[in-house]
């Protein structure tokens, strides 16, 4: 029942890129040293032809596939990392090289120069690695088309269940796509994750729905269910995964070591510690301070185009919700006609959104440039005096209007952790297309995880996805 569909590269297939690779690294060594000559000058005497190498490139091939095998580099990759697979490349490459370099000397002691065998090893890192690189570029795209994806059902819609699902919906390029899930309780659907049932109907919907992976995420005190759910996947040959109850902590949060393969459970640090928020501001009042200036002049342009389209005011003022709750003055340029907020009740049979939120496709209340400053977020742009004021940050959740707010689940309420942002990662995964729920999931997930990398990821996504106008109205 189990199939593989992940988009990755075959270990045969990338063990044979790899052969390739390092006998070019070879290669590259050679050309180094004696056509080159880096570092130092190659006497008449000491030339040596690369088919010279010949032999030996072999025997380092041979080597390093046997070594790169029996370190797992071409078996299941799907839970390492870039960083962990360069490392195992590097690994193998030096003990590889190593075991060249002491049997060639040995045979032959004098003649091979040893400058080629230091840039062979170099030179061989460094191309396994840009090919890991491209391999997972071009994998992390075509999952991201919903191409080689493993089919998941998540059983379980509790705290456990919405952390692996906000979690897999943040980060496309791990391959997973969450068919639906299960739970004992009656439920809604969660945005686009559809509820299939009971966890007694798991075998029907794992032949109905072709699953590849079980994850099942219930709390501890289910002990005997998450058995009976293991005893049913192993019967059905379909993997399964389970989600540990670390006693209503964040998994995000947990920090778990290894002691002679028995598990040391602990809590790392927050994910945005005081000394991260103060590097986030310093980076926000910098950013958008350079921004302002840098706008000023089409600011000023779409000033007197909403000015001469309909009459009202350029920028308007709206009551918003920021960190912790506290309400805000939320500034934007009018893009809807004025007293548009007054009609919003006459509206509300129309709206197209999925929760605690107000979209509507084509609205009516939207003026002729307002239709264009809302296509390319336009009308955002003063709310970067929202950032300077420190109401706001760069990046982060959309900050909600008090109705929506009072709308929320008590999970939604995690998104008012940190300061509102003007971009966030809802914003670049589908923008008004999302339904609520998988927004808030995350933005969760980006409250958990946050770095200035996520934050600097999220910047250059910003761009490409309001220049597309995919999922803005």
């Amino acid at each position: 029942m189990a199939r593989t569909r992940a988009p990755f590269l075959p270990g045969v297939l990338l063990a044979l890129i790899d052969v390739v690779l390092i006998n070019l690294g070879f290669a590259i060594a050679w050309y180094l040293r004696y056509q080159l000559e880096l570092f130092r000058e190659v006497a008449a005497a000491d030339y040596l032809p690369i088919s010279s190498y010949f032999g030996i490139q072999a025997f380092l091939t041979v080597c390093l596939l046997i070594i790169y095998k029996l370190n797992g580099v071409y078996g299941r990759r799907r839970r390492q990392g870039w960083a962990d697979e360069v490392s195992g490349i590097t690994a193998g490459a030096l003990v590889g090289v190593a075991i060249m370099i002491v049997a060639v000397f040995y045979v032959r002691p004098f003649g091979y120069s040893r400058l080629v065998f230091i840039y062979a090893c170099v030179a061989i890192i460094v191309l396994l690695a840009m090919a890991r690189v491209v391999e997972r570029g071009w994998r992390g795209y075509l999952r991201r088309k919903g191409i080689g994806l493993q089919r998941v059902l998540v059983v379980g819609e509790g705290p456990l269940g919405r952390m692996i699902m906000q979690n897999i919906v943040a980060q496309p390029e791990l391959g997973y796509k969450i068919v639906g899930f299960v739970d004992d309780e009656p439920r809604q659907s969660l945005g686009r994750f559809e509820y299939l049932g009971t966890t007694a109907e798991i075998p029907q919907l794992v032949w109905q729905h072709q699953i590849d992976e079980v994850i099942i995420a219930l709390p501890s005190a289910s002990h005997q269910k998450v058995t009976e759910i293991v005893i049913a996947c192993s019967r059905l040959n379909v993997r399964f995964r389970i989600v540990p109850d670390f006693y209503d902590l964040s998994l995000n949060q947990v920090d778990v070591v290894e002691i002679n393969r028995i598990p040391l459970i602990g809590l790392r640090e927050v994910s945005l510690p005081g000394s991260g928020q103060v590097i986030k501001r310093i980076v926000d009042v910098l950013v958008a301070s350079i921004a302002l200036i840098v706008l000023a002049v089409p600011m000023l342009l779409i000033a007197i185009a909403i000015k001469l389209d309909s009459p009202g005011p350029i920028i308007v003022r709206q009551v918003r919700i920021g960190r912790w709750g506290k309400p805000f003055d939320f500034f934007k340029f009018r893009s809807m006609r004025d007293g548009a907020d007054q009609e919003l009740q006459a509206l509300i049979a129309q709206n197209e959104a999925n929760g605690p939120i107000f979209k509507i496709r084509n609205d009516p209340r939207r003026t002729r440039v307002g239709r264009w400053l809302r296509r390319f977020s336009l009308d955002e742009i003063p709310q970067l005096f929202n950032v300077l004021r420190g109401d706001m940050s760069l990046v982060g959740p959309r900050p909600p209007f008090p109705w929506e707010v009072d709308q929320y689940a008590e999970w939604h309420r995690r998104r008012l952790q940190v300061y509102p942002g003007i971009t966030g990662l809802g914003q670049v995964s589908g923008r008004s297309d999302l339904p609520f729920d998988e927004t808030a999931l995350l933005d969760i997930w980006y409250i958990e995880n946050w770095t200035l990398g996520l934050d600097l990821k999220i910047l250059l996504r910003t761009l490409p996805a309001v220049i597309s106008g995919h999922g803005a109205y």
